[in-house]
């Protein structure tokens, strides 16, 4: 065991020494500069618009806007993200640290506007949930993240998947360091009051549905704050979140288990993306003495008895495989094309048969489903 740990260990640090993402602002003058609006096969860039609730506070000594220190309250901007469209889907890339940024290759900033108050991001927000149709989707982030990679990976994913709405990420302050995990996870517990706030702005804006997706230690925060709103009688709230994803929640299946029940509701659909080669949750399992966190559950029965469905990703892993849906190329290419299986996660349990022919077993309440590269998706007996 000490060895399979020490493997684990070295390629977490190993993914840690790659390049932090940084905001770069690049003007927009500099960007058509590099670029020839698409002719002779110039990659162009895709704009996405990122709104985001922080609790992240400035540092006066580094001069940092957006730190890992903690703000007593809420603080509001929107990041316009220019996506460069020479990658592979799911690659965020970014320059080193004091390289310069190219925008035909990275991930750079075309505008950034720091809102001085709730009215004003209010405002902005409600103009553009209008022309989206009021759709929302907000991105929460998980240990060990910058500012920029919540907001780059927010646009990623809006980008890549061609998702529908408004983007919206709720950026906690994250130590962004793979030493800091108590400090991440009380950071997150923090936290709770600022996303209960951020999704009552959303509501105020106008935001009719709001899918969340929450990522590892991102996955406790959606769970302690839904729990909130739901001990305070808040329906109202409660009925503008239309779905919830989690992936590779860094989370305990009791502690997850007793925030649902004593929750009473879970939005639907509530997907749980897993991975029995996620390396990160393999080493948290272990140095906490847990046989599994509920991003590696492997036994549907101990959910059993929740609306969920598990969808286990494993076989697109790579790396240390704990974001798979969000940087497997093949794994997006059928989130994203995969009509049956949209219809099979959108559809309650009793109404799922046949949709996708001998992929899905329902146990009880829960569903599992085991997506594979070869032969498409099959299903396991739990």
């Amino acid at each position: 065991m000490r060895r399979s740990i020490l493997v684990v260990l070295i390629v977490v640090l190993a993914a840690a020494c790659s390049p932090r993402a940084e905001f770069r602002m690049v003007p927009e003058a500099a960007r058509d500069a590099g670029q020839d609006g698409g002719q002779n096969g110039a990659p162009e860039s895709a704009e996405v618009p990122v709104f985001v609730g922080t609790t992240r506070a400035p540092d006066p000594e580094t001069g940092e806007p957006f730190s890992w220190k903690r703000a007593p309250r809420l603080r509001y901007a929107r990041f316009d993200v220019e996506v460069p469209r020479d990658r592979a889907p799911g690659e965020i890339p970014v320059p080193a640290r004091g390289r310069p940024a190219d925008p035909e290759r990275h991930f750079v900033l075309g505008d950034a506007q720091v809102y001085p108050a709730a009215p004003a991001f209010r405002a902005s927000l409600s103009k553009a949930l209008a022309a989206r149709g009021g759709e929302a989707v907000i991105y929460v982030h998980g240990f060990n993240n910058t500012m920029a990679e919540g907001v780059y990976r927010m646009a990623q994913l809006a980008h890549d998947l061609q998702l529908p709405g408004v983007f919206v990420h709720y950026a906690w302050p994250s130590r962004a360091h793979v030493m800091g995990y108590a400090y991440d996870r009380d950071s997150m517990m923090v936290s709770r009051d600022g996303f209960e706030g951020l999704l009552r702005e959303l509501r105020a804006a106008g935001a009719r549905r709001v899918v969340i997706l929450a990522h590892s230690m991102g996955s406790a925060l959606t769970m302690e704050v839904l729990r909130q709103i739901s001990l305070q009688g808040d329906d109202a709230l409660l009925r503008r979140i239309s779905g919830v994803v989690l992936i590779s929640p860094d989370l305990d299946v009791d502690l997850f288990r007793s925030q649902s029940l004593r929750a009473g509701w879970l939005p639907r659909p509530f997907v749980i993306f897993t991975s029995q080669r996620d390396r990160a949750l393999q080493l948290a399992s272990r140095l906490s003495g847990e046989g599994e966190r509920l991003g590696n559950l492997s036994d549907v029965e101990r959910v059993a008895d929740l609306p969920v469905t598990v969808v286990e990703v494993g076989a697109y892993s790579s790396g240390d495989g704990h974001f798979t849906p969000g940087n497997s190329p093949a794994l997006l290419a059928l989130l994203k094309h995969g009509g049956e299986l949209n219809a099979a996660l959108a559809t309650e349990a009793s109404g799922r048969t046949g949709l996708v022919p001998g992929v899905v077993l329902t146990v009880r309440d829960a569903t599992r489903i085991v997506l594979s590269p070869v032969g498409g998706m099959v299903g396991l007996t739990p």
